[in-house]
Order: C-alpha cells, then sequence, then structure tokens
C-alpha cells in the first residue's frame, strides 16, 4: 500500500545524504517534497501541515546540527514523527480475563466488517479463547449466511435469529447464550450503513447500551482514503468507537487513512486486513508501520509470522537433518507449505530492510512454488525420502502425474541435492563460529537463543548492524579527510 510513498520518501533522504550539514534551505527542500509526497498519498491536510511543522522544528534541532550523517539524522526524526501521527507506543491488544468479553463492529456497508468479525474470531480462538459469532445484520440480503458461513471457515459457532427480529433482542439473546455456555468472547457483527443513517445510528447506540460492549471497533476500508477517515469520525460521534480496524491494506490505495485517522478522530488503528483468507490479519502497531513506509522493514512481524508456522521442536529437529543431509524432500515439502501459509512471499520479504521498494516491478516466483509442490506431492512416500531411487521410468511418471515436464522433475532434483550439499556445510561452519564465540553470546543470526524476547533479540541484532555500519562510514571520512 505505502510503496509510492516510501519511493519518494527515499528519494528525499537520497538527496539528503550527500550533504555536508543539515541547513535551514535543504531542510525547506526536503520538507517540500515530503509534504507533496503525503498529500498524493490522501493523508488529511491538516496532518500533513502538523508533521511537516513538527519534522522542521526537529531536524533544526541543535542534536542534528552537530551530528555528522544528517541523512541518517533526517530519516530518524521522520521516523519519530510518523510514529507519533500512526499513534505512538502503543501496547500489543489483549482481551481481559475472567469475564465474557464482547467485541461491537461497526462500519459502512462494503467495507468488509463481516470477514474481519471471522478474522478477529479465528485469531483469537488460536489464542485460546472461546468465541461466539452474533449476526445483528438483519438488513443486507444473506447477512445472516455469510456470517454462518465465516463461522464455519474460521471454526467458530454462530448465534443468530434470522432476520425478523429486533437487532437490539438478538444482540442480548446472544449475549445471554454465550455466557450460559462459558464463553469468554462474543463478536457482535452488525448492519452496515449505505452512509450515515440517523435511525440506524440509534439501533447501534441500542446494541452498545444492551450488551456493553468491552471494545466498540469500526470497519473501514482503506482504498475510500479520506473518506474512511470521515466516517471514523462520525462514528465515533455518533456511537462512540475504542479503534479503527483497516481491510484491503493488500490493495493499490495510498495509505492516507491509515496516516490520517489518529490524528483526526483520536481513535487508534488496532487491526489491518492484509489479504482475503480469514489469516491475513494483523496487529497494527505504529512503530513498525513506520518503519515499513521508510524502507526499514519489519523484522520483528516476520519473526512473530514464523513463530506461530513453525514449531521449537520441528526446527531442532530440521537442523539436525541439515547437519547430516538427511533432508528429505518431504522435509522440502513440508517446510515450503510452512512458509505459503504465512501469507504471500512478497509480504514476507517486503518486511526485510531495503527490500519492499525493490519488489515493485518484480514478479516473485509464486508459480514456481506451486510447480515445485505439485512435483513432489507425485512422488511416493518411498521417493520422497530417497531420491536416489529415481529412474528415467520413475521420473516419467512424475512428471505425468504433476503435468510438469520430465526436465522439471530433473531440475528439481538436482537443484535439491545441492542445496542439501550446501546447506550441510552451512550448519557445520555456523557450528564452528558458535563454538569460536564468547561465551554467553548467542550465535550467528539467532533468533530463538538466549533469554530475550524476540522483539528484543532483533533489535539487538539491528543494533548492532547500524553500530558496525555507522563505525565504517567514520573509517572512511577520516581515510578522506586524510587524503
Amino acid at each position: 500500500m505505502f510503496e509510492s510513498l516510501s519511493e519518494r520518501l527515499e528519494g528525499v533522504f537520497k538527496n539528503l545524504r550527500g550533504q555536508g550539514q543539515i541547513t535551514e534551505s535543504n531542510i525547506k527542500d526536503a520538507m517540500r517534497d515530503v509534504k507533496m509526497a503525503l498529500l498524493e498519498a490522501d493523508v488529511n491536510y491538516k496532518v500533513v501541515k502538523d508533521f511537516v511543522s513538527h519534522v522542521q522544528e526537529k531536524a533544526l534541532g541543535e542534536a542534528v546540527l552537530t551530528s555528522v550523517t544528517p541523512g541518517q539524522q533526517m530519516v530518524k526524526v521522520v521516523h519519530d514523527e510518523l510514529v507519533e501521527i500512526l499513534g505512538g507506543e502503543s501496547e500489543p491488544f489483549a482481551l481481559r480475563k475472567g469475564m465474557t468479553n464482547v467485541i461491537l463492529m461497526l462500519g459502512l456497508q462494503g467495507s468488509g466488517k463481516t470477514t474481519f468479525c471471522g478474522k478477529l474470531a479465528k485469531r483469537f480462538k488460536k489464542e485460546g479463547w472461546n468465541p461466539l459469532l452474533v449476526a445483528c445484520d438483519i438488513y443486507r440480503p444473506a447477512a445472516v449466511t455469510q456470517l454462518h458461513v465465516v463461522g464455519e471457515t474460521a471454526g467458530v459457532p454462530v448465534y443468530s435469529e434470522g432476520t425478523d427480529k429486533p437487532a437490539e433482542d438478538i444482540a442480548r439473546r446472544g449475549l445471554e447464550k454465550a455466557r450460559a455456555e462459558g464463553r469468554n468472547l462474543v463478536i457482535i457483527d452488525t448492519a452496515g450503513r449505505l452512509h450515515i443513517d440517523e435511525v440506524k445510528m440509534d439501533e447501534l447506540l441500542s446494541i452498545k447500551q444492551g450488551t456493553k460492549p468491552t471494545y466498540t471497533f469500526l470497519v473501514a476500508d482503506a482504498m475510500t482514503g479520506q473518506d474512511a477517515v470521515t466516517s471514523a469520525s462520525t462514528f465515533n460521534e455518533k456511537v462512540g468507537i475504542d479503534g479503527v480496524c483497516l481491510t484491503k491494506m493488500d490493495g493499490d490505495a495510498r495509505g492516507g487513512a491509515a496516516l490520517s485517522i489518529r490524528s483526526i478522530t483520536g481513535k487508534p488503528v488496532k487491526f489491518i486486513g492484509s489479504g482475503e483468507k480469514l489469516d491475513d490479519l494483523q496487529e497494527f502497531f505504529p512503530e513498525r508501520m513506520a518503519g515499513r513506509i521508510l524502507g526499514m522493514g519489519d523484522i520483528v512481524s516476520l519473526v512473530e509470522t514464523a513463530q506461530e508456522h513453525f514449531d521449537e521442536k520441528e526446527a531442532k529437529n530440521l537442523q539436525k537433518k541439515m547437519r547430516t543431509a538427511s533432508f528429505t524432500l518431504q522435509d522440502f515439502l513440508d517446510q515450503m507449505q510452512r512458509v505459503r501459509k504465512m501469507g504471500p512471499l512478497k509480504n514476507l520479504l517486503g518486511m526485510l530492510p531495503g527490500i519492499g521498494s525493490a519488489l515493485k516491478d518484480i514478479d516473485l516466483p509464486e508459480k514456481d512454488m506451486k510447480r515445485t509442490e505439485a512435483i513432489i506431492q507425485s512422488m511416493t512416500q518411498e521417493e520422497r525420502d530417497n531420491p536416489d531411487l529415481f529412474t528415467g521410468s520413475r521420473r516419467a511418471r512424475v512428471a505425468r502425474g504433476s503435468g510438469t515436464t520430465q526436465q522439471d522433475v530433473n531440475a528439481l532434483i538436482s537443484q535439491f541435492e545441492n542445496a542439501r550439499k550446501m546447506m550441510k556445510g552451512m550448519m557445520q561452519m555456523t557450528d564452528r563460529m558458535k563454538t569460536a564465540g564468547a561465551a554467553g553470546e548467542d550465535g550467528p543470526g539467532s533468533i530463538t537463543g538466549g533469554n530475550l524476547s524476540a522483539r528484543d533479540r532483533v533489535k539487538r541484532l539491528q543494533r548492532k548492524a547500524f553500530e558496525k555500519k555507522m563505525k565504517q562510514k567514520q573509517m572512511k571520512r577520516a581515510r578522506q579527510k586524510r587524503k
């Protein structure tokens, strides 16, 4: 979503890096470009005006003037201000234990509210909660049926009474049923509005008064830009909301809604939908989003996503197989399927620093992964465990079964054998480096070692890399001065 904005900002910082120091003149030029980039991204004008004013004020401060790396300092100032307008430092979202939590979902029609209910239900079920979906959209045709389908896909039951009863009564009885069954989470799907309708707003107020929700969320379509901000403001004034959930963040919208909502409404963005599947849901962290916008990546989210799909015991077993070159095609297939469950490859790589903008015009090999998966699935279990069994007739059979050519099968087996040898060598090298390392230090590239949290470990690695880079730049400048 922020590709265009990231590209424009990257150009601004690139120009600043060529300056000897930050001055009022080059700051003014840079902020003019930043202002245009934000306005083109459909960020609210008042938000842009305040943002530019604050950045200029901080950038011309004493800390930056005495810096020998003005470009990097400017990136930090812009990053900190982006974090601020996105919501500042935020704690991870958590439901309350020892009670029946109620999440009331509001939104305009077509914003993806019903699907988002399913995404939240599936997420919290994975975390050990016992949710119930309640169908209170009694106006839109097939809305109740849609929620039942979504609930079945998420593995969460749905309470409904059709479309003849008042929505307020359905919500209240749904909550009573959840409490009777010992459920600790109720997610209420309400009717979407085509526009801000006073009568239907009264209905939402009545549902809210009758259920006393723990959280009231507005689901807004990020593709609508400033219209999403306007609807958030109105819903907050009429009904009262605790936060906003943005859908379609994987589309080609310019991102202005995400950058404007907190400043205009005072309410934070809590969750974002990054795809059509029920698993395509992310909690919104301002600091991480600011990092993505500035091309700094989001390593913490990448690590957390990986931890959700990879079991620690399986990972250790996999490392053991790599060391002994006993890694099989079945193991390769299992890992590839886990990676695909983490989401589109482009989204995952976009979390790596400096990779996002580089992927803009690149077609990633999603089709190649599917073809590889089809080839391995066409093999017998014995063939997957021992590729040495392959004869010409076996390869021809696998090619026919997977809808590929025999050359494709030959290429996969050859690449797998080479990769297995390379992995064995890399694992042995890593073991030697760990043995030679200082006592108490994590091994090279370690993410799971030590007693620190995943986020703290990643930050420590990032800090070490940054310090190394700064030291190299200082040495380079010293050599240039001597010349």
